[in-house]
């Protein structure tokens, strides 16, 4: 849907960041699957969690954002989605070897220009819910910024700058697209 924006790329680069800025300037952002489901997953004693059992974690992402999809529908104008099912399928697709990909190069469609954020280790942060390390969130980038061409999707590395020059490049390249 050329609606739906996703801005993906290494943890630790300033998605969240950027996402808030499109938020307070008036835009629908759809927050962060892992992050939602890490939560919750350690507050009720779950174990779908990525260093528990990574591909009960990449199922539950899945789905929930398919759901995300869904209830954005009703939303006007453009969502920005953090992170999405690209990155939950290419993450099970990694860890058990489904061909969850294939599907998603006809179905569940985002705006063309997706936006990825490259490893910056000036700012990443590792905390309760992000528990890897750098080596391993640039290898997760490594297989987003291959994944998402492969399925057809212009990408966007975001230059290393302050938030409001990446929200500003977001939005004129979607502008003029």
């Amino acid at each position: 849907m050329d609606r739906f924006v996703v801005i993906s790329g290494c943890s630790g680069g300033g998605k969240s960041t950027l996402l808030e800025e499109l938020r307070r300037r008036g835009h629908q952002v759809v927050e962060e699957p892992g992050r939602r489901i890490v939560i919750e997953e350690l507050d009720r004693g779950g174990s779908a969690l990525p260093w528990v059992d990574a591909p009960a974690f990449a199922r539950r992402a899945m789905e929930m954002s398919i759901a995300d999809r869904s209830a954005a529908a009703a939303a006007p104008g453009l969502v920005f989605f953090d992170r999405g099912l690209i990155d939950a399928a290419a993450a099970l697709q990694h860890l058990t070897g489904e061909a969850t990909l294939a599907a998603l190069k006809q179905s569940h469609r985002y705006n063309r220009n997706v936006f990825l954020t490259p490893p910056w280790p000036e700012i990443y942060v590792a905390d309760r819910e992000r528990r890897h390390d750098l080596a391993a969130a640039i290898a997760e980038y490594d297989r987003l910024s291959a994944v998402y061409p492969s399925l057809g999707y212009q990408v966007h590395i975001l230059p290393k700058t302050c938030v409001e020059k990446r929200a500003d490049l977001v939005l004129s390249v979607l502008k003029s697209a």
